[in-house]
């Protein structure tokens, strides 16, 4: 009876840990995003869409992955991989070294570059001509390290939102002069925004070329699957349509391949 007590605890405690570390309980991986960031994923009619979100759908499918997208703001996506409560995040993320140690991250799938988006009649135009003004970043992204890189970590006129459209709202109040943020961003608000007389301004110099990738905790068994989709995705031009769509330009495809 005590080997067979004994044989019973372990198979239950190993049931146990295969629930705990399976997707979700119908098997499907749980993917976080923020969908407050368009025209990378954003609500429209209560229904979440945008580049990422159709980029996703095409990579799953190929991948033969069944997911689930959960909106799950920002700063908890992170949390939420942390806690593995999701499985995945895609969120317009930025691959970067400090990342790289905590998670994993599919093969990139955008080029991206911050850019400042401005008043029209603003004489700001370039990155260094936001010294000694305050800046609009929404906190926690790669606009903010830039930022804190040209003028300092703790420098008081960086003002750090929770969203991007937090901080576009404080340069329309005038509360600041100007907004750091991801280019697809910039651009799309600059394009839907007409009246609102706001200008991009373009800083290769002094803003590095960054590269999105689909986020995963460390050592995920979906990495593999979710780069050979993706591999699939762009070279049956499916990638280029969905890009296309949102971007109204044809994608640079080889930079990826990088």
């Amino acid at each position: 009876m005590r080997k067979q007590t004994v044989f019973s605890v372990v198979v239950m405690v190993a049931m146990l840990l295969l629930a705990a570390c399976s997707d979700s309980g119908d098997g499907k991986v749980i993917v976080a995003t923020d969908a407050a960031y368009a025209p990378f994923e954003f609500l429209k009619d209560g229904k979440m869409t945008g580049f990422d979100i159709e980029l996703l759908e095409a990579v799953m499918k190929e991948a033969g992955v069944e997911y689930e997208v959960k909106n799950t703001g920002w700063e908890p996506l992170f949390t939420s991989l942390n806690n593995k409560e999701v499985q995945a995040g895609i969120s317009a993320i930025t691959i970067n070294d400090k990342r790289l140690k905590t998670y994993d991250f599919s093969d990139p799938y955008f080029e991206s570059v911050n850019m400042i988006l401005t008043k029209e009649d603003s004489e700001i135009t370039s990155a260094k001509d936001l010294e000694g003004k305050n800046v609009g970043v929404q906190n926690g992204t790669t606009g903010q390290e830039a930022l804190e890189k040209l003028f300092g970590k703790n420098n008081s006129n960086i003002k750090k939102y929770k969203s991007n459209v937090l901080a576009i709202q404080s340069l329309m109040n005038g509360e600041v002069e100007a907004v750091v943020a991801d280019n697809g961003v910039v651009q799309e608000y600059v394009k839907n925004n007409p009246d609102k007389k706001v200008k991009s301004v373009e800083d290769k110099t002094n803003f590095e070329s960054e590269f999105y990738g689909i986020i995963f905790p460390k050592k995920s068994e979906h990495v593999d699957d979710v780069n050979k989709g993706l591999k699939k995705v762009i070279e049956s031009g499916k990638y280029a349509e969905i890009y296309k769509k949102w971007f109204g330009e044809e994608p640079d495809v080889e930079v990826l391949k990088k």
